[in-house]
């Protein structure tokens, strides 16, 4: 269908979805473990010191070079844990005195490092909820929130686009109605101007005829017009570039017809109420509701963790020989305990969850005023086709009547026995009443486009598949 590939309005929703799935994922980012690397070196020079009796120790010189890195993250439960790890080497000279007095200097170099785990886990905040799981979530939530987004927009645009085609064949039924009554106001001014030259017709019933002539030209003049603005909104309903369609006309391959269909208003209900994308989206709004609620309780809790932590010395003078003492593992050194905190009054906390509740229960209402809307639109929908359905067949007869009439008031007219007024009237009676009969048909069509639209069920109803993934 060119107006689901080509309505610019159906491609920039088509982007909505992308979008919230993209924004999922990055939400998932919040469970990526953070790499961090750093080294660092120290030089640090001491001056000569004085000591008693006038004996001077000279300055010290050392280096230090140090290697940390870790691995920290959090988990799908809530676990916040942390892989560590360093390695300090210390080099350099320095001067000592012994008992004798004896001042002495000797060089050194030592090595010492660590490689440990920690974990925290929490028991009560944060324990079956937190922030990222929330996140993750309500972007689940969004992202089918999106897809019926698209949905509607999809849903709308073939409504649209069925009704302003149904305008179109009215409308260019509509021009032949007018140019029929043109050629027939014609006709009788060209019959009424043949009696006037025998003298069977007095000059003011040719003027009567020319007068209704011109009046139906200016209606057939105005119902062209209408045509062409009908085809522009057509054309912007199903192309992305008016330049190529522009000088395209389109043509109805279809007539305004009333087919009789029966109605169910409780089957139409209970579709509006399953099918409908707003209604499913107001349901997913309060699904998002509990969630942000289920949080705000969750953070009323006082913040109770416990955590330890594992992991095992080195030392040596090179940095290989502190590495190989790790590695050994025979040097282990290990913490565990637990932690609470209380803010104490916890208002923020407390009115985040009055305000989560609250808002829950407007979700509920609003849910309920959208079912409750969605009914009110159904039931006005099938009481329209109904009525238009009917209207349809009263036109119908109307425009046979108005047919049969003009036709025996012509026979009067060339008999003698009725006048050009009442013929022109006749005429004009007749432009009506097919005027309305295609009115009805159009309206007919268009309510129960508008039924399936309000429904849900206008995609089924054209044999749309759609896959919004």
């Amino acid at each position: 269908m060119l107006a689901l590939r080509h309505n610019l309005d159906v491609q920039i929703e088509r982007l909505n979805p992308q979008i919230s799935y993209y924004a999922l994922n990055g939400y998932y980012g919040g469970y990526e473990p953070n790499l961090f690397m750093a080294g660092q070196h120290d030089h640090n020079e001491a001056g000569s010191r004085l000591l008693a009796g006038g004996f001077s120790i000279p300055g010290s010189v050392s280096d230090d070079n140090t290697f940390s890195s870790s691995l920290s993250g959090l988990s799908p439960f809530g676990t916040t844990y942390s892989l560590q790890g360093n390695a300090t080497d210390s080099y350099g000279h320095n001067s000592s005195v012994n008992s004798n007095g004896i001042v002495s200097s000797s060089g050194f170099e030592n090595t010492s490092g660590a490689a440990s785990i920690k974990v925290t886990q929490p028991l009560l905040k944060n324990f079956l909820i937190d922030n990222t799981r929330l996140n993750i979530k309500v972007g689940k939530n969004r992202v089918k929130y999106s897809e019926l987004a698209l949905r509607q927009r999809i849903m709308n645009t073939i409504a649209s686009t069925e009704q302003a085609y149904y305008d179109l064949i009215y409308d260019r039924e509509l021009v032949e109605v007018q140019r029929k009554a043109f050629e027939l106001a014609n006709r009788l001014v060209t019959e009424n101007r043949k009696r006037e030259q025998v003298g069977s017709l007095a000059p003011l019933d040719v003027q009567q005829a020319e007068a209704q002539a011109a009046a139906t030209e200016a209606d057939l003049l105005s119902a062209e017009n209408n045509q062409q603005v009908q085809q522009h909104l057509l054309k912007s309903l199903i192309m992305d570039n008016y330049s190529e369609w522009s000088d395209v006309t389109i043509v109805p391959t279809e007539s305004l017809e009333a087919p009789k269909q029966i109605f169910d208003l409780h089957d139409s209900w209970s579709k509006g109420l399953t099918l409908r994308p707003d209604l499913l989206q107001a349901k997913l709004d309060l699904e998002r509701a509990g969630f942000q609620l289920k949080y705000a309780k969750n953070q009323l809790l006082p913040e109770l963790d416990v955590f330890g932590t594992y992991g095992f010395n080195g030392s040596g003078r090179e940095f290989s020989g502190a590495l190989n003492d790790i590695a050994m593992t025979d040097r282990p050194f290990y913490t565990y305990g637990g932690q609470i905190s209380f803010p104490l009054g916890n208002r923020a906390a407390r009115n985040t969850y009055y305000s989560g509740k609250a808002a829950e229960k407007q979700a509920i209402l609003l849910v309920k005023r959208a079912e409750q809307a969605a009914m009110i639109l159904i039931d006005d929908d099938i009481k329209q086709a109904q009525s238009n359905y009917e209207r349809v067949a009263a036109t119908r007869k109307a425009r046979e009547f108005a047919e049969a009439a003009l036709n025996a008031e012509e026979k009067k007219l060339q008999s003698g026995k009725s006048t050009t007024y009442t013929v022109l009237q006749m005429q004009r009676d007749l432009t009506t009443a097919r005027g309305n009969e295609m009115q009805a048909l159009a309206a007919y069509n268009k309510s129960l486009s508008q039924l399936s639209l309000h429904e849900g069920t206008i995609l089924e109803r054209r044999g749309v598949n759609l896959d919004v993934k």
